[in-house]
């Protein structure tokens, strides 16, 4: 349920929108109206205070008149008056309008600028999109029911077809469907329809089941674009842009093609099993956060927009952009309850087990990276740009790597998930409230009063206002990257994060630490913060957290494989064969000598991009 604070002595032109917004958002139930409230003047945070109304019969009775005449329906809103701090406040809820009845908009002002929906805590003028999905409701058509005239049953790919039967059979063997005729299984899904007497496809029709030469023809832009960018930018490196590859076919043959592909691109892990006598590879990335990302981009975009769906793999992340701003507002995202923009697509996917159609894909894929203690993954709907952007960071949070470069932070007396959300905006460039939420579990004001006390630190700069306020590296932060990170030679201090196994005490690099170690007697001293890493490491250590303790090694200087292997304490073959070569084939190493087999081999980290 909603509630929004007024000062209004009388009904402004800010409540009428509140009204809107409150009828028309799905599934809200409504919201509470609270006049006489104030937000306290020069208040870091949002902080109200009451300040009463002189009049509020006057006030409740405008509120009745404008609710039952300025809309396009009449609303019956519940009005009452409560004391508080010897103060009368007015309280009206206004419920939710029933679907036949939306859009609820204001007459004087039309459509769609008349229409609000309430978003995060702000009414916002609903677009074209928004306006289909209350007319949705009603019980019309959605957009990929239209019919495109020019078209047959030889526009449509008999493969698509084989694809669906069997997916189908594999979810309900039993299904009606499966015993119907291609023509038929094509008129029960509402890929064809009739028009004039003349059997054609639909929209939804030649993009599930489509010939490519339908698509092209049709639909030239409806592709997805994998997009391999070397580097954390876009476009960083002029001379050597980007490699692609581009699908545009049948979504029923598609969909398990890009998965694939992009799941074979994706880092992977090794891990031998106990009684395992060959090691795995396991993806950065759970291949079902893949699959839910993939299917949710490609059945809740928006097919009225003529551009393709992109997915980017940057070195330290992937992300898929693709047209459509989300029907949900960013609060609840991942809240059970789907909105389907295209309906008879979902219902495809939904009865073939490529998506739940229950509003639990972006649940789920928070749930899956939570479990492989990667970094939450990151949504962002922006309405104005039309566009759904989802990041997935292949990243342990708090590896070796990340607890060395907090450490020039120390001074911040930095808490574990405001140095989460640092090292998160490293990777990604940007950080919002609802984020920050999603990685530290804290509700919106305390996720507001740590970005904005990394804001004050000069570690990030605010950006944009009330509810669009995001938050992007600041000059220290910036700083930071521009520059190897260097290792500092004395104890780390303070609260820089690190949940698990955490340090007691202030560690200081003992006499004798050459000799326990078995390294020579003239090998370079270890800074502190590699000391701690190393007595962090153990012998059960997942095969992700030794990498990542050889990289900051690597990074501190050039080693080589005995050395290395006597600091992570385990054996030269094993250090060879599991970690280095693997490390340097897939890019996190690399080798000082050219020659493979050079005597005096070193391996280093290398450099920050």
């Amino acid at each position: 349920m909603e509630i929004e604070a007024k000062r209004a002595t009388e009904v402004g032109q800010s409540a009428p929108q509140t009204i809107s917004a409150f009828s028309n958002e799905p599934t809200r139930g409504g919201g509470y109206l609270i006049c006489g409230v104030s937000l306290k003047p020069n208040s870091q945070f949002p902080d109200y205070e009451i300040v009463g109304i002189s009049d509020p019969d006057k006030l409740q009775r405008e509120l009745e008149t404008k609710c039952a005449t300025m809309f396009s329906v009449p609303i019956r809103p519940t009005i009452w008056t409560e004391l508080r701090e010897g103060k009368t406040v007015v309280v009206a809820f206004i419920p939710e309008a029933q679907p036949h009845e939306k859009p609820v908009f204001i007459k004087s002002q039309s459509l769609p600028h008349g229409a609000y929906r309430r978003i995060a805590s702000t009414n916002l003028s609903c677009t074209d999109e928004d306006l289909e999905l209350f007319y949705q409701q009603r019980g019309r058509k959605s957009f990929d029911e239209s019919a495109i005239p020019d078209t047959s049953l030889e526009d449509f790919d008999p493969n698509a077809i084989v694809a669906y039967r069997r997916a189908r059979a594999e979810a309900n063997p039993n299904a009606v469907e499966l015993t119907y005729t291609d023509s038929e299984l094509l008129d029960a899904v509402y890929a064809t329809t009739n028009v004039e007497g003349k059997t054609c496809a639909t929209i939804a029709g030649i993009l599930l089941f489509g010939k490519s030469t339908a698509l092209r023809r049709h639909f030239p832009m409806m592709r997805v674009d994998y997009i391999m960018a070397p580097g954390r930018k876009w476009v960083s490196d002029p001379d050597n842009r980007y490699e692609g590859v581009e699908w545009r076919e049948a979504l029923m043959t598609m969909i398990p093609r890009v998965i694939a592909y992009v799941m074979e691109d994706i880092p992977k892990a090794f891990t031998l099993g106990e009684g395992d006598v060959q090691r795995r590879e396991i993806p950065r990335i759970p291949q079902k956060v893949i699959r839910e990302a993939v299917v949710n981009a490609l059945m809740h975009r928006s097919y009225r927009t003529k551009q393709p769906i992109q997915i980017i793999r940057y070195s330290n992340r992937i992300e898929l952009r693709n047209p459509g701003h989300s029907l949900k507002s960013d609060d609840r995202l991942g809240e059970p309850g789907s909105i389907s923009r295209n309906e008879k697509i979902a219902a495809v996917l939904h009865e073939t087990l490529f998506a739940e159609t229950k509003g639990t894909g972006i649940r789920t894929m928070r749930e899956l990276m939570d479990q492989s203690k990667l970094t939450a993954p990151f949504f962002e709907s922006d309405r104005e740009m039309d566009t759904f952007v989802a990041t997935f960071l292949p990243h342990h949070l708090f590896g070796a790597e990340d607890f060395l470069w907090l450490a020039q932070f120390q001074d911040c007396n930095l808490t574990d998930d405001e140095a989460r959300a640092l090292i998160v905006v490293r990777e990604t460039g940007a950080m919002n409230n609802a984020y920050y939420r999603t990685l530290s579990g804290l509700d919106a004001l305390s996720s507001s009063r740590h970005l904005q006390h990394l804001r004050d630190l000069h570690l990030l700069n605010q950006k944009g206002k009330s509810a669009t306020t995001y938050y992007v590296p600041g000059n220290r932060l910036t700083d930071s990257q521009q520059s190897q990170v260097s290792i500092p030679d004395k104890p780390l201090s303070g609260n820089l994060g690190i949940p698990d196994k955490p340090l007691s005490g202030n560690l200081s690099i003992p006499d004798k630490q050459y000799k326990q170690l078995g390294l020579p007697d003239n090998f370079p001293a270890l800074p502190a913060p590699l000391v701690q890493i190393i007595v962090r490491l153990g012998k059960r250590a997942t095969p992700r957290e030794v990498r990542d303790v050889i990289v900051a090694l690597c990074r501190w200087r050039d080693l080589r494989p005995p050395e290395i292997a006597v600091l992570i304490g385990r054996s030269l073959r094993h250090t060879r064969d599991g970690y280095l070569y693997t490390m340097v084939r897939e890019g996190e190493l690399e080798t000082v000598h050219e020659d493979p087999q050079h005597p005096k081999q070193a391996y280093r980290a290398p450099k920050w991009q």
